[in-house]
């Protein structure tokens, strides 16, 4: 140890010889204010970082040091990036209220009294938006009752903080209340990174994920590439944070950043915002990055200071020589963006990463012919919800009322928390955008995740939405595959609302006021944080009792909402044979097509009522139609969960055949749990997209990729399939043999990701079953 805080000492620049009294990573500093007892180890990180050093003995960049200063061995573990399996201790677990319901479920089956790592719930997922902020929560924490004292009162039971609905989305409490720099920490929500803007490596997982580290056990993450993106120059006029990651979506597409966390760096970063750090976070997910992170400055500094965090933000400047890269340290891949000619992007439809400059897009709204009416513009979300996005966006829609004119298509302003909106309601940016013509909806999610009860259009109408959300997938908003969804920075939003129409580059064009004269948007201006610092608004935080001995969990026998687990069944060891296809998905698959939200999240902790909506999303590729496969035992066509839960009530295993990048996504655990309750073994894709990898993994299914992709095309969905399971070892492929309907049988080859660890989750029958089985030895 003493060693240890020596050599901290030489890295910060200090005299060699201290004592454990004033030696500066010793300090116990609380990790955030509404915890005791949970203190910031810097000294742990130090000491592992130096024995990594000594290992490796090159320069590391900041993500490396994040990741390899929670190795839960660091003198042992393997590491290679891109290959090896990191074990890591996490700070944190954060769970949002539809994935915890699972998590909790699953943690409770495995005996323990309190969680070991710090966790938190919060209740952002369940609120629909409808007529407005005050009663969208009262009907939601009326419908939602029974889950919402589910959550309240194992939380309470386990030692979990609990954040009530309305208190905000799950990723802007985190970085108002719980990120620090250097810290990592798993979230079950694909939208976790957005804390690596207060430099956190801050990784989405599914619930399965999150009940190892509850349980106290190593996480397990393949090591990461790292991408650079070297940022120069400075951000103006109508250019945000926003447009740096729809640029690089634009760039890495939704694939390119699968396996890698993204670190930005370079001397672009000291002229951002912590929140605006955190927006260009939160929306990596949508490049299929594990996580992003910026290295720690000024601004996070600032931002601590601003949401009553001083003694953190003095802290990591005690450890600032750890929180950045090293000089010299390399990356797998690296981008180079000058922020200084970067225009303003708008990115979509039906997709993240189609992204167009401003100056380009009237062109690409005419040539794609896009509906160019705007219908919807939408500012808010975990993405863009921060004061300077709810300044900046009040100060367009303040000159546009000083020219007397108001959006001319719906608008909605969702705050991302409590703080926000009683921060810019007592600072009168709230009023400014509700004058201006907005609906002010719940601190929730809401419409971003399809939790919108949209009337204006009806399903099937071609029409455009703008938002300053993060994903825009197919029918992800409004469950309308018709509706064209366009992201963008929240200033664009704003500007195109009131334009009421996609033809509108507030740069180059005019636009007229209540008398007729035209007039040009000024650019936007706004403060990244309130001179008058934060207002807390509503208390909405409930800590867990002192005697939680006596607290009893609220799980109704007869709920439909809510279901006790039930273990899956061990792998018999046999090899499969005979199995039918339940469907060839042709295309995007996503975890929305897979086990989609809007009204099913009500079932998230229901695993067979919500198993209903298994691959309803999905395109059929042998008749291109959703939700529509044959039956091979009875020829009839039918839904596909409807098909599965036959063949289960049979006693035919079947499998799935996938596209590219199979799983992208929110990180739904339940589209890995629902193939395993209706009896499916394995989903064989040309790629997966890394959480819904893992979470299949942990269920006890087999994800398998073509090793020929072009072999995905020579399978028919009507073909039968044998797999051959005890050929399952580490680092060797398996062999899948084929029986057309009408030909000969042939072989395929697939590859798998599988370790020792998740060989024996498979053998067990899940990663619970295995967790269950060591607590009983």
């Amino acid at each position: 140890m003493f060693a240890a805080r020596t050599a901290a000492r030489k890295l910060l620049g200090r005299r060699a010889f201290a004592t454990v009294g004033d030696a500066p990573l010793q300090k116990k500093v609380e990790m955030c204010n509404w915890e005791k007892g949970h203190y910031i180890n810097y000294a742990k990180m130090s000491e592992n970082l130096s024995v990594v050093r000594s290992r490796l003995n090159r320069p590391l960049n900041f993500a490396e040091k994040v990741l390899y200063s929670h190795l839960d061995d660091p003198h042992g573990q393997e590491i290679e990036r891109g290959k090896s399996y990191l074990r890591l201790r996490p700070d944190r677990v954060a769970c949002q209220d539809a994935t915890a319901q699972m998590a909790i479920l699953q943690f409770m089956s495995a005996g323990m009294p309190s969680v070991a790592t710090p966790t938190t719930v919060h209740c952002d997922h369940l609120i629909e938006a409808q007529v407005g902020g005050e009663r969208d929560l009262a009907r939601a924490q009326d419908i939602n009752k029974e889950v919402y004292d589910f959550l309240a009162t194992s939380c309470a039971k386990y030692n979990i903080g609990f954040w009530r609905p309305g208190s905000g989305i799950i990723h802007q409490i985190i970085l108002e209340n719980y990120a620090f720099p250097g810290a990592l920490m798993i979230g079950t929500d694909s939208h976790t990174p957005n804390a690596g803007g207060l430099g956190m490596a801050a990784i989405g997982v599914g619930g399965a994920d999150a009940v190892d580290v509850m349980a106290n056990l190593p996480w397990e993450l393949k090591a990461p590439k790292v991408i650079g993106v070297r940022l120069t120059g400075e951000l103006s006029g109508w250019t945000s944070p926003k447009d740096i990651i729809l640029k690089v979506a634009g760039i890495l597409t939704v694939k390119g950043g699968t396996g890698a966390i993204i670190e930005y760096h370079g001397p672009g970063v000291k002229t951002l915002s912590c929140t605006g750090m955190g927006t260009i976070c939160n929306m990596g997910a949508e490049i299929g990055a594990t996580t992003s992170i910026f290295p720690f400055n000024d601004r996070m500094y600032d931002y601590l200071v601003a949401t009553k965090r001083k003694a953190i933000g003095d802290f990591a400047r005690e450890y600032a020589a750890e929180l950045k890269e090293d000089e010299g340290a390399e990356y797998d891949d690296l981008i180079e963006l000058n922020l200084s000619e970067l225009e303003p992007h708008i990115n979509g439809p039906f997709t993240p990463d189609l992204a167009t400059p401003i100056s380009k897009f009237k062109d690409a709204v005419a040539a794609n012919k896009w509906p160019s009416e705007l219908k919807v513009g939408l500012i808010g979300s975990c993405t863009n919800s921060s004061y300077e996005d709810m300044s900046r966006a009040a100060s367009i829609a303040q000159d546009a009322l000083d020219h007397g004119i108001k959006a001319q298509a719906v608008f909605t302003v969702t705050p991302g928390s409590e703080q926000i909106r009683a921060t810019i309601e007592r600072d009168g940016q709230l009023k400014t955008l509700e004058d201006f013509g907005g609906m002010v909806l719940a601190n929730a999610c809401g419409p971003c995740i399809g939790q919108w009860d949209r009337k204006d259009v009806k399903k099937g109408e071609p029409n455009s939405i703008i938002s300053s959300y993060n994903r825009n997938f197919t029918g992800r908003n409004d469950a309308n595959p018709a509706t064209h969804a366009f992201v963008t920075s929240p200033d664009l939003v704003v500007a195109l609302t009131l334009a009421g129409t996609l033809n509108f580059n507030p740069l180059t064009d005019k636009l007229k006021d209540k008398d007729g004269k035209e007039f040009m948007l000024q650019p936007p201006t706004g403060d990244g944080l309130p001179s008058r610092g934060y207002d807390p608004g509503r208390d909405t935080y409930q800590a867990p009792p002192e005697d939680r001995a006596s607290v009893s969990v609220a799980v109704s026998p007869s709920s439909d909402r809510l279901q006790i687990l039930e273990p899956f069944q061990a792998w018999d060891g046999k090899d499969a044979l005979d199995m039918p296809i339940l469907i060839k998905a042709q295309g995007k698959t996503t975890t929305d097509h897979i086990s989609m939200a809007g009204p099913w999240l009500k079932y998230r902790g229901h695993l067979d009522n919500i198993s209903n909506n298994m691959l309803i999303g999905a395109i059929n590729s042998a008749n291109g139609e959703a939700n529509k496969v044959k039956n091979f035992t009875t020829g009839d066509f039918d839904a596909v969960p409807a098909t599965a839960r036959d063949y289960k009530k049979k006693g035919i295993k079947w499998v799935v055949i996938g596209d590219w990048n199979y799983g992208e996504g929110s990180s739904r655990e339940h589209a890995a749990l629902e193939p395993r309750h209706l009896g499916g073994l394995a989903i064989i894709t040309r790629s997966f997209a890394r959480i819904h990898e893992t979470n299949l993994k942990k269920q006890g299914m087999l994800p398998l990729t073509f090793t020929n992709p072009e072999d995905y095309d020579k399978i028919q969905p009507d073909d039968k399939v044998d797999l051959m399971c005890t050929e399952l070892a580490v680092g060797k492929p398996m062999t899948m043999k084929v029986h057309p309907k009408n030909g000969e049988p042939f072989t395929v080859q697939l590859s798998h990701t599988f370790n020792e660890g998740q060989i024996e989750w498979f053998k067990n029958g899940s990663a619970l079953n295995t967790m269950a089985k060591k607590n009983s030895q």
